[in-house]
């Protein structure tokens, strides 16, 4: 039982390994930062799209040259753009993507504050008429 979660860590990895552990773990830290453009929201290590296994190998093959980290980085980015990246840079272009929780919460924070003021505004329900008062007596002494 005890081998049983290292056969699935065994079988879990890319066919493509670096017989080098330091260089396999340089490069599974490279792919943890590149997305994946098949799945959208997984880097490609754990992916299993054609796509993520390409991106994988292409890592791997520039480690195994000896390309520093950045450089590896820079190349897949410079070849598919700010989508690739898990983390974008800030720029003209991906300031939305970056605004746009910021954005939310004040929308959803000022959506509160005027419900709330809304509220206070109208001072509570309105005070029940004859009738009303009438109908829930009745309905008192009926129980």
């Amino acid at each position: 039982m005890l081998l049983v979660p290292g056969l699935a860590l065994a079988v879990g990895r890319p066919a493509e390994m670096l017989p080098d552990p330091a260089a396999e773990a340089r490069a599974q830290e490279i792919g943890r930062e590149l997305r994946c453009m098949v799945c959208q929201n997984q880097s490609i290590e754990d992916s299993e799209a054609d796509l993520a296994r390409d991106l994988r190998r292409l890592v791997r093959e520039r480690v195994a040259a000896g390309e520093p980290s950045e450089k590896v980085i820079e190349g897949i980015h410079a070849r598919y753009g700010d989508f690739v990246l898990l983390r974008p840079p800030l720029n003209w272009v991906t300031a939305p993507l970056w605004a746009l929780p910021v954005l939310v919460l004040g929308a959803a924070g000022l959506a509160l504050f005027l419900m709330r003021r809304r509220s206070a505004v109208r001072g509570g329900p309105a005070p029940l008429t004859e009738a009303e008062r009438a109908r829930l007596t009745a309905l008192e002494n009926d129980s």
